[in-house]
C-alpha cells in the first residue's frame, strides 16, 4: 500500500468532498434583491411593527431594529419556502422577549408558529419545484437563531439552565463554522438537513416548547427540564460526533490507498 502525504487544507477539503455532495454552481441560488423577498420582507415588518406597538417590550428601538436588519436581509432571499424559513428570525425577537419577562403563554404560542413553519417550508418548496442548497443552509441558520433566542431569555429569566442554554447554541454554532470554512476554502456545499440534525432539532424543540407550555398553565415543567438537561446534550454530542466520523473517514481512507 502506498501512502501519500496530504497537506492540512487538503485533507479537510478531501473530507468534505467525500461526505458532502458538492452542488453544481449553476444549482446555486445568486441572491439578490428580489420581488418574493421583498413583499414579504415588507408583510413580515408591517406585523413585527405592530407587534412592537401592541407589546411595548423593553429596548423597543433594539427589537425593531433585529426586526429591521431580518427585513432588509430576507428581500434578498429567493424563494417562497425560505421565506417562510425566515419566520423563525423574525420570531426570535418576541421569543427573546418574552422569555425574558416570563411571558410563558405568548412564548409558548411563538415556539408553535416557529415549529410550524419549520413544518411548512418543506412542503411550500416542494410545492413551487424549487428546492435549493440555498434552501437547506438557511434552515438551520434560522433554527439556530430562533432556538438561540428563545434558550438564551429562557436562561437569563431564571426560567433554564444558563449551562444548557449554551449547549443549544454550541449545537446549532458548530455546524454553520464547519460550512463557513467549506466555503472559505472554495467548497460549494450541498446543503440539507440531516437526519441526526432533523431529530435533535426536534427534540430540543419540543423539550424547550413543553418547558414553556407548562410553565405557561402555571404547571410544574421540573421534570421536563431534568430531561432536557440530559437530552440535549446527548443530541448536541451526536452531532460532534457525526461530524468528526465525517472528517476522519476521507483521511483514513487516503492513507489506506
Amino acid at each position: 500500500m502506498r501512502r501519500e502525504s496530504i497537506s492540512g487544507r487538503g485533507a479537510l477539503r478531501a473530507a468534505f468532498s467525500d461526505t458532502v455532495s458538492l452542488a453544481d454552481p449553476g444549482t446555486l441560488i445568486p441572491v439578490r434583491l428580489n420581488r418574493t423577498g421583498v413583499i414579504a420582507g415588507a408583510m413580515y415588518l408591517a406585523l413585527g411593527l405592530v407587534w412592537l406597538v401592541l407589546a411595548v417590550p423593553d429596548n423597543s428601538w433594539l427589537v425593531g431594529s433585529w426586526l429591521l436588519i431580518v427585513a432588509v436581509i430576507g428581500a434578498l432571499v429567493p424563494g417562497e419556502a425560505n421565506q417562510v424559513s425566515l419566520a423563525r428570525a423574525y420570531l426570535a425577537a418576541p421569543a427573546f422577549v418574552y422569555s425574558l419577562d416570563r411571558q410563558f403563554g405568548f412564548l409558548a404560542v411563538a415556539v408553535a408558529v416557529a415549529g410550524l413553519s419549520d413544518l411548512v417550508d418543506g412542503t411550500v418548496a416542494r410545492r413551487f419545484a424549487r428546492p435549493s442548497t440555498f434552501g437547506g443552509g438557511l434552515d438551520p441558520v434560522v433554527d439556530g437563531l430562533f432556538m438561540g433566542a428563545l434558550c438564551v431569555g429562557l436562561a437569563l429569566g431564571g426560567a433554564f439552565p444558563v449551562w444548557l442554554a449554551l449547549v443549544v447554541i454550541a449545537r446549532y454554532l458548530l455546524p454553520a463554522l464547519a460550512g463557513g470554512l467549506l466555503l472559505a476554502l472554495g467548497q460549494r456545499p450541498d446543503l440539507r438537513h440531516t437526519l441526526m440534525g432533523q431529530v435533535s432539532t426536534t427534540l430540543i424543540l419540543v423539550l424547550v416548547g413543553g418547558v414553556c407550555l407548562l410553565r405557561g398553565l402555571n404547571q410544574d415543567s421540573s421534570g421536563l427540564v431534568a430531561a432536557a438537561e440530559v437530552v440535549i446534550p446527548i443530541a448536541t454530542v451526536a452531532t460532534y460526533v457525526h461530524l468528526a466520523w465525517a472528517l476522519a473517514r476521507p483521511a483514513r481512507a487516503a492513507e489506506a490507498g
